[in-house]
């Protein structure tokens, strides 16, 4: 992946972890990260797409784990 690429998954990725206000907890910000990577791999690499990605997978960790 591009530098590019790289930035606008380490955005959706705090912006997801920040809508938890779950600072560094590594298991919850590694789940979310690997859904925003299956998105880039995809090809889906648009800020909004990885976003959107980001969020849905923080949202599963607070209806599955109360986080």
């Amino acid at each position: 992946m591009d530098a590019r690429t790289l930035r606008k998954m380490e955005v959706a990725l705090n912006r997801a972890c920040n809508s938890l206000a779950i600072g560094e907890q590594h298991e919850a910000r590694s789940h979310i990260a690997a859904r925003i990577l299956q998105c880039a791999q995809r090809g889906e690499t648009a800020l909004d797409a990885l976003t959107e990605a980001g969020q849905v997978a923080a949202s599963e960790l607070s209806i599955t784990h109360g986080v």
